[in-house]
């Protein structure tokens, strides 16, 4: 089965990024750093860059899949782009684990839009959080 999952870039700060993530969300984090690559597999890595993370990957309980990565020096920079969301979503019996996921996300984040029920009868919230990540969330009801 084919799954889409976010994968978000990052200049230097996957590994704290992916670390919060794991705090907010639960899980398993597997981090693989531009250093471990192979001497001879192609790619120069400057010294300055062998700490960063070339691929990481947290897996959480509830089955979600979140990617990351830092951009080395060989690499252009692409910052998170705006109209690119994560959505955390789900049904009455994810409320829980939702709303304390946007709790968390939300310290030190911006342009928050509560948690609360909206109008079409979902709960319904929007955070960008300290990273320049943008979440949205929804959870339906019964």
């Amino acid at each position: 089965m084919a799954r889409l999952n976010p994968y978000l870039s990052f200049k230097n700060q996957a590994r704290e990024a992916l670390e919060f993530y794991r705090s907010v969300l639960g899980g398993e984090l597997d981090l693989s750093l531009f250093g471990d690559m192979p001497a001879d597999a192609g790619m120069p890595i400057e010294e300055s860059d062998k700490e960063l993370v070339m691929h990481g990957q947290l897996d959480t309980p509830a089955g979600l899949t979140l990617m990351a990565a830092d951009t080395g020096s060989m690499m252009p920079y692409v910052a998170p782009t705006s109209g690119v969301t994560v959505a955390l979503t789900g049904g009455p019996e994810d409320h829980e684990y939702v709303a304390a996921a946007y709790e968390r996300l939300a310290e030190g984040g911006s342009d928050a839009m509560p948690f609360e029920k909206a109008p079409w009868g979902d709960y319904y919230g929007q955070v960008t959080d300290k990273y320049g990540i943008s979440w949205m969330f929804d959870v339906g009801t019964e």
